[in-house]
C-alpha cells in the first residue's frame, strides 16, 4: 500500500474499531481485565455496615474512636500487542491479508484500552525484534501502532515467536496483559518454553490468525507453483492428487494438538480469527467466556 492507501485503511479501521468499542468493547474490556492490585486511599472513620477488617487499629487505639483503612483498586493496566510480521502474514486468500486482520484486531485491542485509560504498547517480530513502541496513552499514539501493523515492512520473513516472548519478559517489569498476533505456522516446542514463563507473569491471550486455503487447497486438474513466504523456496504442486489434502490435515491435526498440551496446563484460551470472517465478532465471545469465567 502506498502513502494515500495507507492513511485511508488506517480512517477506516478508526471508524468501524471505534463504533465497536464504543457500542460493545469498553464494557466487556473492562469487566474482562481488572485491575492488578489495590492501593491506599485514606483512613475515616468507622460507619455500620464498613467490614470490620478494614479497621486500622493503630488509628483507632490512638483516637479511642473506630477508624477504617480505604483501599482503591489500581485500575490502570498495560496492554502489549505482539504481532507476527514474518513472509506469512502477506498471506490472504479473500479480501484481506493477515497482517490487515491483525491490525483490525490489535485497533479493537488498543482503542478498548484507551476508553479506559490503559497504556498500549506495540511490538513487531519476525525472527528477531522488528519494532518495540513503549506503552503509552493517548489516541495519536493508538493510530500510530495501527499504521505500524499496516505499513511495516519487516527486514526478515522467518518466524520466531520465543525472541519476542523472551523480549517481553526481560522488558515488562510489571504485570500487563500481551495480545499475542500470528498464525502460529512455527514448531510449537521452538517457543514453548518462554510462553509457558510469560503465561505466569503475564495474562497472555494468544490469537491465532487463519486462512481457508492452508487448510485445504481446490481439487483442481492443474499444478501450481507455489512459493514459502518465510523460505522462498519454490516448487510445482499437483492440485488434484490427494495426498496434498492428507499432508494439510496431518500437518493441521499436529499442529492444533501440540498448540492445545502447550495452552490447557497455562489455562490460556485462544482467539481464533479466519481472514475471510469478523475480526470482532471472536474477541467479544472471547471477552463473554472470560466474563462468565470471572463470575463462577
Amino acid at each position: 500500500m502506498d502513502t494515500a492507501e495507507i492513511l485511508r485503511k488506517v480512517r477506516q479501521i478508526e471508524i468501524q474499531t471505534n463504533k465497536l468499542v464504543s457500542e460493545t468493547f469498553a464494557g466487556e474490556y473492562l469487566s474482562t481485565f481488572k485491575g492488578q492490585g489495590i492501593e491506599f486511599a485514606e483512613v475515616r472513620k468507622y460507619v455500620p455496615g464498613d467490614d470490620v477488617r478494614s479497621i486500622d487499629w493503630n488509628m483507632t487505639a490512638r483516637t479511642g474512636e473506630p477508624f477504617v483503612k480505604k483501599f482503591d483498586e489500581t485500575r490502570e493496566l498495560t496492554l502489549f500487542i505482539a504481532c507476527d510480521v514474518s513472509g506469512s502474514q502477506q498471506f490472504g486468500s479473500g479480501n484481506k491479508l493477515k497482517q490487515e486482520v491483525a491490525a483490525e484486531l490489535a485497533a479493537l485491542f488498543a482503542f478498548s484500552a484507551l476508553h479506559n485509560s490503559d497504556k498500549v504498547g506495540l511490538l513487531l517480530f519476525s525472527d528477531q525484534v522488528e519494532l518495540f513502541v513503549p506503552p503509552k496513552k493517548g489516541k495519536k499514539h493508538i493510530l500510530r501502532l495501527i499504521r505500524d501493523l499496516l505499513a511495516f515492512e519487516p527486514k526478515k520473513t522467518h518466524t520466531d515467536i520465543g525472541i519476542c516472548l523472551d523480549t517481553l519478559l526481560r522488558v515488562m517489569k510489571h504485570q500487563g496483559i500481551v495480545i499475542l498476533i500470528s498464525d502460529f505456522l512455527t514448531p510449537v516446542e521452538s517457543f514453548s518454553k518462554p510462553f509457558k514463563l510469560a503465561a505466569k507473569k503475564f495474562d497472555l491471550i494468544p490469537v491465532i490468525i487463519r486462512d481457508n486455503l492452508e487448510h485445504k487447497l481446490p481439487r483442481l486438474p492443474l499444478c501450481m507453483e507455489v512459493t514459502d513466504p518465510e523460505t522462498g523456496d519454490t516448487r510445482l504442486l499437483g492440485l488434484s492428487t490427494p495426498d496434498i489434502t492428507e499432508h494439510l490435515k496431518d500437518f493441521w491435526d499436529k499442529q492444533i494438538a501440540e498448540l492445545q498440551h502447550l495452552f490447557m496446563p497455562s489455562k490460556t484460551s485462544p482467539i481464533i480469527v479466519n481472514t475471510d470472517g469478523s475480526a470482532a465478532d471472536p474477541v467479544i465471545a472471547f471477552f463473554r467466556k472470560r466474563a462468565k469465567e470471572g463470575r463462577r
